[in-house]
């Protein structure tokens, strides 16, 4: 049997806090820490992995539910933290003391090689100060992180198509949002071009990006307020089987949570 290129499990995704964790044979990686230390040392132990054995922390973008627990981990287990300059510049102050030979840039559109990865960094719209997420390659084999944006241009699409697995975003439905108890100014913040992709959004990104390669799609960063997790997946399948996709053949469509890790996944 042929070894797995990595393994990965989405520890947390929602709007309370967010955490990805990826492995090689080579590196292992957190992409954001959103949540407390404690809380991703326990998601962690879910699946059988510990901070301690972490080689870097990957950032996308400074919102709390992204960065919560960034610094406590960076100093406890003296990890790596990368993000872009002005990621860097828009955290200051908000990781508490970081030693200068912690922080690293990984600049936004480029590419870099950790161990046996190759990560690629993309830009997406958020109103963030340089908001990127990543594409990790193996073997020929991929992973998409693609939440925090308010739309999904045509750069992007290509950049992320035929992944062997996605996380997506499917932040809020349009109607429960517009009928909720948000102040209107923060529900035009997230239906805008630099908020939150909507159910609807999440599933033509989907149509328009996944490939013959494509087995694994997770819908994340659910709105606790403006979401609910059957309608989400019934967005998303409903809108692959009407584009003739072969939903639960060529590939399955998972959901993910905010406190509980997902299952640690070969690719």
């Amino acid at each position: 049997m042929t070894e797995a290129a990595f393994k990965y499990s989405i520890l947390a995704s929602g709007s309370s806090g967010n955490a990805f964790y990826l492995e090689s044979p080579q590196k292992k990686l957190l992409i954001d820490a959103g949540l407390s230390g404690k809380k991703i040392t326990e998601l962690m132990a879910e699946i059988d992995r510990h901070p301690q054995d972490l080689d870097a922390i990957l950032v996308t973008h400074e919102h709390k539910d992204h960065i919560h627990g960034v610094g406590v981990l960076a100093r406890k287990y003296q990890l790596d933290i990368y993000a872009n300059e002005k990621t860097w510049q828009a955290m200051d102050g908000m990781l508490g003391k970081i030693d200068s030979h912690q922080k690293h840039l990984f600049e936004l559109g480029k590419t870099k090689i950790f161990g046996d990865l190759d990560i690629e960094s993309f830009g997406v719209s958020h109103d963030a100060a340089a908001p990127q997420f990543y594409r990790f390659m193996k073997d020929g084999k991929s992973f998409v992180m693609l939440t925090d944006t308010g739309y999904v241009s045509d750069r992007m699409a290509g950049i992320v198509e035929n992944a062997d697995a996605y996380l997506i975003e499917s932040n809020h439905d349009i109607e429960i949002l517009r009928s909720g108890a948000y102040p209107w100014s923060l529900k035009q913040r997230i239906l805008s071009d630099q908020g939150h992709l909507s159910n609807e959004d999440g599933a033509e990104t989907m149509i328009r990006t996944l490939g013959h390669k494509t087995k694994r799609i997770y819908l994340g960063h659910l709105s606790k307020e403006n979401n609910i997790k059957e309608l989400a997946h019934m967005t998303m399948e409903n809108a692959l089987k009407q584009a003739d996709l072969a939903v639960d053949h060529d590939f399955k469509v998972y959901d993910t949570a905010p406190d509980e890790a997902t299952p640690l996944t070969d690719i």
